[in-house]
């Protein structure tokens, strides 16, 4: 993906809200789009959400590309299958994005909207301490503590979430490096023997750079769902 678009990002001045929309947006359209409400993404859809949020990809063309799949799917005199992932709309989300970027002005779609946090103290507290007491009874106590430290100041980083965000990340990275050192090396393989079955239908879609992130993404999400640990970062906040 290239660094051209530019939605969800730190100098947005409705960056929490963007941000954290972000995630939920994509959900539900994606539901409402398919026509079935209650169907859950998997690992490998919540792995290329993270990629395109981390790329910057604006939600509007995010929205857009999902719309634009399934218009073209439904579209088709003969289908075989439904669309069961978010892969399937990559390509579509990409076309988007570069649309937008080459726009000749800029979005001003929600420039009006409000600068007021996200969500109360009070949660971001209760999140950190939640995400605490799992990563320490599943025994990585320094991360736990460290988690700790940051719950007991939850008030003082409402200031700035760009910048606990950005140790959060941190912590995750120390935490999924650690459990990858302690997983067996059958598991690991078995991680990777189910991505590949799961994105060959999409390899067509995404290019060599796109399925190296979605990969590494997907890894990290499976790693830590296999011994129940959370992730630790805002944007699972919901």
């Amino acid at each position: 993906m290239g660094t051209e678009p530019q939605g969800v990002n730190e100098n947005d001045s409705n960056w929490p809200t963007n941000y954290f929309n972000y995630y939920t947006e994509i959900e539900e359209h994606f539901q409402r789009a398919r026509g079935t409400s209650l169907f859950l993404l998997s690992t490998l859809d919540w792995a290329l959400v993270e990629i395109w949020k981390t790329s910057e990809v604006p939600l509007e063309a995010v929205l857009r590309g999902i719309d634009a799949a399934f218009e073209k799917w439904r579209s088709r005199k003969s289908k075989v299958r439904q669309i069961n992932s978010l892969a399937f709309c990559s390509q579509a989300v990409l076309e988007e994005a570069r649309i937008l970027a080459g726009a000749a002005s800029p979005r001003t779609a929600g420039s009006g909207a409000s600068n007021a946090p996200p969500f109360p103290p009070e949660d971001l507290r209760a999140y950190l301490t939640a995400n605490a007491i799992a990563v320490r009874e599943a025994g990585w106590v320094e991360i736990a503590g460290s988690l700790d430290v940051l719950a007991a100041g939850a008030e003082a980083h409402m200031a700035n979430l760009e910048e606990l965000e950005q140790r959060l990340t941190a912590l995750e990275e120390k935490l999924i490096a650690a459990v990858k050192t302690a997983q067996p090396e059958e598991a690991l393989f078995a991680a990777r023997r189910d991505l590949a079955v799961e994105l060959r239908p999409y390899r067509g879609k995404m290019t060599a750079d796109q399925l190296a992130m979605l990969e590494a993404q997907y890894l990290e999400r499976r790693l830590l769902e296999s011994v129940h640990l959370p992730r630790l970062s805002l944007f699972y906040m919901r």
